[in-house]
């Protein structure tokens, strides 16, 4: 379960935290009046969050490079003359 910590805690017990995420794979929410606002997670966690995140950028690059072989593409340069650049 993630651990809630206020912004305040934080600041005061930073280290510690560092080492609960780093050490004991702990989540931390880091909340300030009550609102979560940011979360310190191990880098382990972080690199699973970008390698998904890449995964979906190329399924999304195929996705686009397909439609442009079937619907067909336009020029950058009309582009640009079309944004007056």
């Amino acid at each position: 379960m993630d651990k809630l910590v206020s912004t305040v805690d934080a600041r005061n017990n930073f280290g510690d935290l560092i080492n609960r995420a780093s050490y004991g794979k702990e989540r931390l929410i880091l909340t300030r009046r009550g609102k979560k606002i940011a979360a310190l997670v191990p880098v382990e966690d972080l690199e699973i969050i970008e390698a998904i995140e890449d995964r979906l950028d190329l399924d999304e690059a195929r996705k686009a490079l397909d439609e442009g072989g079937k619907e067909g593409t336009v020029a950058w340069d009309s582009i640009k003359k079309g944004l007056g650049l």
